[in-house]
């Protein structure tokens, strides 16, 4: 799975969203701000997590932290991050590029009520290069079950 497997999801569920390709990298919030010329809280980082036996993904701010409390209370459990080799096994995305389109594996996806605060954000595309601008509640409409509340300022 790659950029090309978020292109063809996005082809086939929001064909107006415009697939941003870069030349330098954007793997990490930092970088992604940087190279898209953004504050590091409109970057939408998508969480790859294990708490018990299931996985989910939490979508949030680029500059939010988890907040162990809330995640536990949300999800009835202690949550952990996914290496990198089991998130790119799982969503068919490498660390750096997970996103919630397109995922090799049905995950439960939620988005935070931290990206609410923007007008747009940038999800990664399936690459450490890639990404999309898309709207909070249309990000949630096309990939969410429900918006939930784990994380905090970092």
């Amino acid at each position: 799975m790659t950029v090309e497997t978020v292109r063809a999801w996005l082809a086939e569920h929001a064909p107006d969203l415009v697939l941003i390709e870069q030349a330098a990298s954007t793997a990490t919030v930092a970088e992604a701000a940087a190279t898209l010329g953004v504050e590091p809280g409109r970057i939408a980082k998508t969480l790859a997590l294990r708490v018990g036996d299931a996985v989910v993904l939490v979508v949030a701010r680029g500059d939010a932290r988890l907040d162990n409390p809330r995640i536990k209370a949300e999800f009835a459990g202690r949550a952990s991050m996914l290496g990198a080799e089991e998130a790119e096994a799982l969503t068919g995305h490498p660390v750096g590029g997970v996103c919630p389109f397109g995922l090799a594996t049905p995950l439960p996806v939620y988005c935070d009520v931290s990206i609410r605060g923007f007008a747009t954000v940038f999800p990664a595309a399936g690459s450490r290069t890639a990404s999309v601008e898309i709207a909070p509640e249309r990000l949630a409409a096309l990939v969410s079950r429900r918006w939930v509340d784990v994380c905090k300022p970092g």
